[in-house]
């Protein structure tokens, strides 16, 4: 797809969509976690809010330009958020550590086999909602695009998930 001009209304709308979305998964994030101990994503870990909100809004000034990829970035980001929303009360209710050793519990706890199980059933789940989106899209926009962002959070969920599984059963052996 080609670039929408730069200031049309097309990029401002574009523009406020990415937004929106970004500010949805960073205020998320900062209910879940307002020291970011509990941040999956490593880069966003080590930006830290200030650079991490300069990067974000940069993305989304040069992501306007491209129809396709804002509405790819704001299907991700309202998804993630909606994922954040669902335990940052509990992560906030019980702080960022006590939250983070009681997740550890639960892994050590739990069967390696039915949590990798249960993580790809997840994706699997939600990409294939993503997937037929994508197929029956055709060569309209928005189908296209909000099924290529589901696909990506779905593939998204299971990276960081099991980057986070990782470090942390890296860190118990």
């Amino acid at each position: 797809m080609d670039p929408v001009p730069l200031g049309s209304g097309e990029y401002f709308g574009c523009l406020g969509l990415l937004v929106l979305s970004r500010g949805m998964d960073m205020l998320s994030t900062w209910i879940a976690t307002p020291n970011l101990v509990l941040e999956a994503n490593p880069l966003a870990r080590r930006l830290g809010w200030k650079w991490g909100t300069l990067f974000t809004l940069a993305v989304c000034i040069g992501a306007a330009l491209w129809p396709l990829l804002a509405i790819i970035i704001s299907t991700i980001s309202l998804l993630v958020a909606a994922r954040n929303f669902q335990q940052a009360w509990l992560m906030r209710s019980l702080g960022e550590e006590t939250y983070r050793a009681w997740m550890v519990e639960r892994i050590r706890h739990a069967s390696a086999g039915l949590h990798l199980f249960c993580v790809l059933a997840e994706a699997l789940l939600i990409a294939g909602v993503g997937g037929s989106l994508l197929w029956f899209s055709g060569d309209r926009l928005m189908p296209l695009a909000v099924g290529a962002g589901i696909v990506s959070y779905s593939f998204a969920v299971v990276f960081y998930t099991l980057l986070s599984v990782w470090r942390l059963r890296r860190r118990l052996s």
